[in-house]
């Protein structure tokens, strides 16, 4: 009874901060919430974008063809007029010449003082083409101030009707618009602004459709570019006090937040319509199919002219996809929407994980609350998911993650403080039959573990080279033991930090397995880590030796992978949990084969097979053998460390002996094999060369019958 009223208390407790939080302090939240809804965009993936909107891409290849930027205004114009003759359904012009063109003849001849009524103006020209094609110009505002007043004429041929206007609304107002020249000339063109205007993080997820500049409203390219495909005049502005509630097209409803922008529903990464190179069209070589009927913008993907933003999904996006994005949104009826009763469902969703939470620690036992616990966290980020992706409704998911973590985690404290005594009584009751971790397992499942099984392992052997001669150096055993145990900590850190069981000691050598008595999926690539971890930390461990006057040590390691018989065994009075079986019996063999090969780390096929990194790690094959006390041979590698951190030299000694001399010596051509051992031993003088020198000379003098490439051991 006393748990169920704590957890309650705590529930109340967080559930209050939650929801204070979220309606006080949602600035502080909303950065890391859009974060979460672009990783659910990224999930997401790529959707089919429209078809009929096209992008004429002013590129690197046309740059090459015709020019740097910015280009004669004659050939922009001439850009136009190809794409009206190829049928053309609309063009939006995502760039702005805001100065007049210095290449202009007639501007040139004006500036020498001749006469210049006759010679080509590229801005006029440029301007004809604008009003004789369907293109919709783009300006820009510029939304800060710096400086610069401008008194130039903007205007919109968009009839904008404000419905309980505020005295001061969250449109955007910027401090001033920069046009272009054919804008100067003539403002009554169609026209959208081509601001895109990033999130704090420098992240585009919204567009504003509309702008409020000196008391007026001006859309954007996009909307503007909708309306006229709609063929509708009139655009609607719904006001719910100072926010914006809702655009409207005659009808047709475009859901925006307080601000008046829509949230992007991007297509996935970059270049997800259809791109034409200007220069196709320049050069008409470009199919009519690909361009008769089509929506067009005209922008540019090149880097040099700085027109890529950074989307959720694209950190390089060219900026005119972004204006074609919102267009596909627009016309599709494809939004990404925060509706009006979401802060009346986020809080419902909040009490609902508090109320649920609650309930699940209360339940007895500890794992299904966990479970429940688990499937709820997961159900509500699908619903998100769901609700987003699939019918474009974006609500609040952080929050209540966050409350049913926070109480979760906070509940499971608790239950463990008031649980400690009970576990307590477990932990005194087996840890005189059993390890520590044996009991930890025990208190975590309901399974009994202790049983013997067979279970896949990876096995571990290590010894100390020469420990005898080490002993009698020595001399003094209190010596000895203070040595030993300065080796026997880290190495035993090491192991356990790769998640591995120490089994026992055996004098000078360390037993130890991994994948029990937990399961892990990793278990050869944690053995054979901590093997190469541990040749590490001796060479440190070493250079302290040295410097004090100690002898350095020399360790073997051998690996073997296999099943083997897992479990608690012993007598009735002592009992520890521990491998045996014949595969235990191989790694130790196989940590015998580094004397024999002069070798640090022998691993057999089965562990290289069971390698689930095998390119973080440099092997070589040391050759097939027949182990004492087992009847069929097996081959064996030599681990040299991780790529890039070899202790032997490897990229092309050991890739000769791989390639020529194991496989000649395999072959029983010993003459040739013993060629190249000799070769190798004269670059590299290695004990595993010299082993397979002698024994190519010792196979030519004695010959083996029949000899199938197996070395054959009869000793340890």
């Amino acid at each position: 009874m006393q748990r169920g009223w704590l957890h309650l208390w705590i529930a109340l407790t967080l559930y209050v901060i939650t929801l204070g939080l979220y309606t006080t302090l949602s600035g502080f939240v909303d950065p890391y919430e859009v974060r979460l809804k672009d990783q659910m965009l990224s999930i997401r993936g790529e959707m089919p974008a429209d078809a009929d909107i096209i992008i004429i891409d002013i590129d690197e290849r046309s740059l090459s063809e015709h020019g740097q930027w910015p280009w004669s205004r004659d050939l922009v114009a001439e850009l136009l007029l190809k794409l009206h003759q190829a049928g053309i359904g609309m063009i939006g012009l995502d760039i702005i010449f805001p100065e007049p063109d210095r290449s202009s003849p007639h501007r040139v001849l004006k500036a020498l003082g001749l006469p210049a009524d006759d010679a080509p103006d590229h801005d006029q020209i440029l301007l004809d083409a604008i009003m004789n094609t369907p293109t919709v110009s783009g300006y820009v505002f510029a939304m800060e101030p710096d400086g610069i007043v401008s008194d130039e004429a903007l205007d919109t041929l968009a009839l904008i009707v404000e419905y309980d206007k505020p005295v001061d609304s969250l449109l955007p107002k910027p401090h001033r618009s920069i046009l272009g020249v054919p804008q100067k000339i003539n403002p009554s063109l169609f026209s959208g602004y081509i601001n895109t205007l990033p999130d704090k993080d420098g992240v585009i997820r919204h567009m504003p459709l509309l702008m409020e500049f000196n008391g007026m409203l001006y859309p954007s390219l996009a909307l503007e570019m909708t309306r006229l495909a709609l063929g509708v005049s009139r655009v609607n502005v719904l006001y719910e006090d100072i926010q914006v509630a809702m655009v409207q097209l005659e009808g047709y409803q475009i859901p925006t937040d307080m601000y008046g922008r829509v949230r992007i529903n991007f297509r996935g990464e970059a270049r997800r319509y259809n791109y034409i190179s200007a220069s196709e069209v320049l050069n008409q070589s470009v199919s009519s199919e690909d361009l008769a009927g089509k929506i067009a913008f005209i922008g540019t993907s090149a880097a040099g002219l700085y027109d890529l933003r950074s989307t959720p999904l694209d950190s390089v996006f060219p900026g005119v996809e972004v204006h074609a994005t919102v267009l596909d949104n627009l016309l599709n009826q494809d939004f990404l929407m925060t509706p009006y009763w979401a802060p009346g469902a986020d809080v419902a969703k909040i009490t609902a994980v508090a109320v649920l939470v609650w309930l699940f620690l209360t339940l007895p036992g500890s794992s299904f609350g966990s479970l429940l616990a688990l499937v709820l966290l997961i159900f509500l980020l699908i619903l998100d998911y769901y609700l987003m992706v699939s019918k474009g409704l974006v609500l609040h998911s952080l929050l209540p993650v966050l409350l049913l973590i926070s109480l979760f985690l906070i509940g499971t404290v608790l239950n463990y403080v008031l649980e400690a005594r009970q576990k307590a009584k477990i932990i005194r009751r087996f840890e005189r039959k059993v390890s520590h971790d044996v009991v930890t397992q025990l208190l975590k499942s309901e399974e009994l573990i202790l049983e013997g099984s067979e279970q896949e392992v990876t096995v571990f052997f290590s010894d100390i080279r020469g420990f005898t001669a080490l002993s009698e150096m020595i001399g003094s055993a209190k010596a000895l033991i203070l040595l030993l145990n300065r080796y026997m900590t880290p190495m035993t850190g090491i192991i356990t930090a790769h998640k591995g069981t120490v089994d026992k000691f055996i004098g000078d050598a360390i037993m130890a397995y991994w994948n029990a008595p937990l399961p892990d999926q990793f278990h050869a690539d944690q053995a054979l880590q901590a093997a190469i971890e541990q040749i590490m930390a001796l060479e440190q461990l070493n250079e302290m030796f040295q410097q004090e006057g100690l002898p350095p040590l020399k360790i073997g390691i051998g690996l073997n992978t296999g099943v083997a018989v897992v479990g608690e065994m012993g007598s009735t009075d002592r009992s520890d949990y521990t491998c045996i079986g014949d595969e235990v019996n191989l790694a130790s063999r196989t940590e015998g084969l580094c004397k024999l090969f002069g070798a640090t780390i022998v691993l057999t096929e089965s562990t290289l097979q069971a390698l689930r990194q095998k390119e973080r790690y440099r092997l070589r094959c040391l050759g097939r053998v027949a182990v004492k006390g087992r009847e069929h041979p097996v081959t064996v590698y030599e681990s040299l460390g991780y790529v890039g951190q070899e202790w032997v030299a490897f990229d092309t000694d050991a890739q000769l002996f791989m390639e020529y001399g194991l496989s000649l010596f395999q072959q029983a051509r010993f003459t040739e094999a013993a060629y190249f051992f000799t070769r190798l031993l004269e670059q590299d003088n290695q004990a595993l060369y010299r082993f397979y020198l002698d024994h190519c000379l010792e196979y030519q003098r004695n010959p083996e019958p029949d000899f199938d490439g197996t070395l054959r051991l009869t000793s340890k």
